[in-house]
């Protein structure tokens, strides 16, 4: 077995890998990043890239045939599903070249292909070939999309976030399994796309909200272009020759079933932490097999090994978990110089989550506050000029009108959220935001609608 050592281990090349091993670099550690593949990253690959492919092609379907509302009629809208695919590839496999390319950048000998598992705290060994040995580690592993039991055995019939991207043609049909922020993105985007398509999830909200009158909002706007069983737990999925039928029963106890040609399943993607034999390290772990680790500098409690992106579950967003490389990166090489004393332990970001559905999902900071600015999208002013007037906004502020954090639905809240999120983080009161330019006519007058309902709340 061939012997190797280096100062940082970063086992795992996706977003946070790549991050954590530049990083380590560039504080003057030799480093060396461990690929298993199939790399390219999860968002590149399987996440944000297709997904937003297939969301925008589903837009232009649906705005084709919804024309008719501002006097322009557009006849015969056909869907290309080979078409449809075949974009989503092409372009997809474009952003993956993209990372591809930088990887091969990097230096020479500072990239190892094989599957790394843990020997004991300092040591690696790779596919039975390589035994390295490091004074730190960065676990940047990701995480795989989680099947739920009754779907086992399903063969290709089965789809996940990691499969779904591949297939050549749309299908007829297709049920979704989870309502979250991945589930109800793709539902929709099929939906609109001309498949019949199906949603199940136990819990009743969509997209992770939390307010109950956005939540009621979301299931009566997706509810027109989905068939919605939220409250259902599916038990049984039998393979048929012209697909799949599913059982489930619901919240009520009453029993249900319908066949479809495919099943999606978008229940999650737990972290790959599971096989890579962190029991050798002496890490502290839990029952999932999760190590504790510090949130702020990301170190395992235990040892020199440090935890990043996807594979500690934290905030598995994109954003979050490049950030998270580079403070890993670094941390990974001051502590392989012994170092614990410059240890980096930053402030946290402001929580920023969204959904791209249309209209859109999105939260900031924390929901929840002493006083809440409400604004109702329905009867906002470039909303209704758009003929997309649905939804609305929440946001929180303490009494002292500090901004807290906000949930919206509706048209580009992308756009609103952004501005939130500095806001927050920056620790900005609504009259420091009032205090700035709101062009009309703009989305961003409804923010400062509900800005002015914070005030109002504040003085009474």
């Amino acid at each position: 077995m061939r012997e190797l050592s280096c100062d940082v281990a970063v086992i795992g090349a996706g977003t946070a890998g790549i991050a954590a091993h530049r990083a380590a670099l560039d504080a003057g550690a030799a480093s060396i990043l461990i690929e298993q593949g199939p790399g390219g990253t999860t968002c590149a690959r399987v996440g944000c890239m297709p997904s937003k492919l297939l969301i925008v092609a589903a837009n232009a379907a649906h705005e084709a045939r919804a024309a008719h509302r501002f006097g322009i009629h557009v006849e015969h809208v056909r869907v290309d599903g080979r078409d449809v695919m075949r974009r989503v590839r092409q372009q997809r496999d474009c952003f993956v070249d993209s990372v591809f390319e930088g990887l091969e950048k990097l230096p020479e000998g500072s990239r190892i292909t094989g599957r790394a598992v843990f020997e004991d705290a300092t040591t690696l060994r790779i596919d039975d070939a390589i035994r390295l040995r490091f004074k730190a580690a960065v676990i940047a592993t990701g995480s795989s999309p989680s099947v739920p039991k009754p779907l086992e055995g399903l063969g290709e019939r089965l789809l996940t976030t990691d499969t779904l991207f591949e297939i050549e043609d749309l299908p007829e049909s297709i049920a979704v399994l989870g309502g979250g922020p991945v589930g109800i993105e793709l539902a929709q985007a099929l939906a609109r796309l001309g498949v019949k398509t199906a949603l199940f999830d136990p819990a009743g909200a969509l997209g992770g909200i939390a307010d109950p009158d956005l939540a009621e909002a979301a299931r009566d706007i997706f509810g027109k272009d989905i068939a919605l069983h939220l409250g259902a737990t599916v038990e049984r999925a039998e393979a048929t020759e012209g697909g799949v039928t599913l059982h489930w029963s619901d919240k009520d106890g009453g029993k249900g079933s319908a066949s479809f040609a495919r099943v999606l399943a978008a229940t999650g993607r737990p972290p790959n932490v599971r096989g890579i034999g962190l029991a050798s390290t002496g890490l502290s772990l839990d029952e999932d097999g999760m190590p504790a680790f510090d949130p702020h500098s990301l170190v395992c409690e235990g040892d020199s090994i440090l935890i990043a992106g996807d594979a500690n579950a934290a905030r598995p967003v994109l954003h979050e978990a490049s950030r998270q490389g580079r403070i890993a990166g670094r941390n990974a090489a001051v502590l392989a110089r012994s170092d614990k004393g410059s240890i980096e332990n930053p402030r946290p970001w402001v929580k920023l989550a969204m959904v791209f559905t249309e209209p859109q999902i999105a939260a900031i900071g924390d929901l929840g506050g002493d006083l809440v600015g409400k604004v109702d999208f329905c009867d906002q002013g470039r909303a209704q000029v758009m003929g997309r007037n649905q939804g609305g906004m929440r946001v929180y502020a303490d009494r002292s009108g500090r901004l807290l954090g906000a949930e919206m639905l509706g048209p580009d809240v992308e756009h609103l959220a952004h501005i939130l999120s500095f806001a927050i983080q920056d620790g900005h009161t609504a009259q420091d935001l009032l205090d700035r330019p709101f062009y009309h006519l703009t989305l961003e007058e409804g923010l400062r609608t509900a800005l002015s309902d914070i005030i109002r709340k504040t003085a009474g």
